[in-house]
C-alpha cells in the first residue's frame, strides 16, 4: 500500500475519486501475495500491481465500474475461470481481490 499513497494523495488533492484494489487471498500458486494493491484514478490512471500484470487489465476495469456504482466487490481470478485465463493468469492458483471506491 505505501508504493501508492503519494498517487492517492495526488489524486485526492486533484479531486479525482480513486478506487483501491487488494488481493485478500491466493489459493495455490500466485504472482502477488495477499496485501499486493493498486489504485485506479476516476480516468483510468494506475498506481501498484495486484498481478505483476496478468490480471491488472480486468482489476482496472473492475475498479473504473465500482467508482461508476459506488458499491465495493469481491473479485475471483482463477485459472479456471476463462476471462482471466484470457487476461492470462496461467499460474494455475487463484486470486481474490477486493475493489472499493476511497471515500474522503
Amino acid at each position: 500500500m505505501k508504493d501508492v499513497l503519494e498517487d492517492i494523495e495526488r489524486w485526492r488533492t486533484g479531486g479525482r475519486r480513486v478506487a483501491v484494489a487488494t488481493v485478500v487471498e491466493v489459493i495455490g500458486s500466485g504472482p502477488r501475495g495477499p496485501g499486493a494493491t493498486m489504485a485506479v484514478s476516476e480516468d483510468g490512471e494506475v498506481a501498484g500491481s495486484v498481478s505483476g500484470g496478468c490480471v491488472e487489465g480486468a482489476v482496472v476495469t473492475e475498479a473504473l465500474d465500482v467508482l461508476s456504482t459506488g458499491v465495493p466487490r469481491l473479485c475471483t481470478f482463477g485459472y479456471s475461470d476463462d476471462e482471466a485465463f484470457a487476461v492470462g493468469l496461467t499460474c494455475g492458483g487463484t486470486l481474490r481481490i477486493f475493489v472499493e471506491p476511497l471515500d474522503w
